[in-house]
């Protein structure tokens, strides 16, 4: 089950339990903890679904004042995300809203944050802290293109920055192998293989390149599937050599559309209720 351990006054916020270095600090919120309203309350961190401008930046600074509690000076940065696989190095200038699907960071304090409702945030930390990293993980930038993906671009960013005494051309397979064998992944609540329906395309999409991929793809009339999301996510790491992962087991307690009171669900609730907030996973640097 999703694991409470608040840094806060907000006890369902998750905090990885993941045998990361002690530098490595992770966080997951929920729906705890802000002002927002409707299908936004409480903790909205989304500033493009709809709600109230102001209550946004309310739920951010609360967001901001816990991440600075744990970690003074840590400071959040907010992607703009496009179901992509762009991947973003932050640095201490690097603003909110700059466009990708993935981010890294080296320097202490600086928040790769991922929002998600109902998509997959993967957060990366390494053995030796010097890069953390986090991804957004829809189907599409899951998928990505010829096999590879969202997963597939961070993790080639993570290796840069674990290898930096190395030159580039020297970072070959064995390298990246060496670097996997080292990082573990957390991956994080999503919509759950029982609620995620999708259509054929999809499942090509992931079966194309990999045709055992199919097992996370049940049938159902009309042909269509429900996709397991995280099991996808976890079969990419796996070919990427990261073995050590925690977090999401597809179990229902990590289900978004399954967990309304906690957690918020784009597919749940804009058809429903009109519109839908992001909660955030978040990795920094201590």
């Amino acid at each position: 089950m999703p694991q409470a351990a608040a840094p806060s006054a907000f006890p369902s916020w998750l905090v990885p339990d993941w045998p990361a270095p002690a530098q490595v600090r992770a966080l997951c919120t929920t729906r705890e903890g802000g002002v927002s309203t409707g299908p936004y309350g409480q903790l909205n961190l989304g500033d493009h679904v709809g709600d109230a401008p102001a209550a946004v930046a309310a739920n951010r600074a609360v967001l901001g004042q816990a991440l600075a509690a744990a970690t003074p000076g840590a400071r959040p940065v907010f992607l703009q995300q496009v179901h992509g696989t762009q991947v973003l190095a932050l640095e201490g200038d690097t603003p909110d809203g700059a466009q990708a699907d993935a981010c890294v960071a080296t320097a202490p304090g600086l928040v790769c944050t991922i929002m998600v409702a109902d998509c997959l945030p993967v957060l990366l930390a390494h053995r030796s802290a010097r890069v953390v990293g986090g991804a957004h993980a829809g189907w599409r930038g899951l998928a990505g293109v010829q096999g590879q993906g969202v997963l597939e671009t961070v993790f080639e960013r993570f290796c840069l920055n674990v290898l930096a005494q190395q030159e580039p051309l020297a970072i070959n397979l064995e390298a990246k192998r060496a670097v996997a064998a080292d990082t573990m992944a957390w991956l994080g609540p999503c919509i759950g293989p029982q609620a995620f329906e999708v259509g054929g395309e999809v499942r090509e999409a992931f079966c194309r390149g990999d045709a055992l991929a199919s097992a996370s793809f049940q049938p159902q009339a009309g042909g269509k599937f429900l996709a397991d999301l995280a099991g996808l996510a976890r079969r990419r790491l796996q070919a990427l050599g990261i073995t050590q992962l925690y977090g999401n087991d597809s179990s229902a307690p990590w289900c978004t559309v399954g967990n309304p009171s906690r957690f918020f669900s784009h597919r749940r609730d804009t058809a429903a209720l009109g519109g839908s907030g992001r909660f955030a996973a978040c990795i920094w640097l201590d």
